[in-house]
């Protein structure tokens, strides 16, 4: 069942980065990047983390995706053989920043 859960979140994240990038015609999609799709078990919901490359514009990439979810989740249910489309929101990630933080600390130690 795991398998199928992966396989769910794989085809997700490749169908909804080919819609934002073919199909949605915004500068502000230009330079983004979906780094992750989180499901839950019965692959209902999708938190898809997002991030754009000039980091000040990553909140408004999120909101701008978020006003346009229900056009994104209609055009995945038609490349998508399941049963259930999953419900979409677009999440900031964080992960980049995270990252920089530990390596300062890792830094900041090793000069100690």
């Amino acid at each position: 069942m795991a398998d199928k859960h992966g396989r769910i979140a794989t085809l997700v994240i490749r169908n909804v980065t080919d819609i934002i990038m073919k199909e949605i015609q915004d500068p502000i999609v230009s330079l983004c990047s979906i780094n992750e799709v989180r499901m839950n078990k019965d692959n209902s919901f999708a938190h898809i983390y997002v991030s754009h490359l000039q980091k000040e514009k990553t909140a408004e990439l999120v909101e701008f995706l978020n006003g346009r979810k229900g056009y994104i989740r209609q055009r995945l249910g038609k490349m998508m053989s399941i049963y259930k489309i999953p419900d979409l929101l677009f999440v900031e990630d964080k992960l980049y920043e995270k990252g920089a933080k530990i390596d300062s600390i890792i830094d900041s130690w090793k000069n100690k």
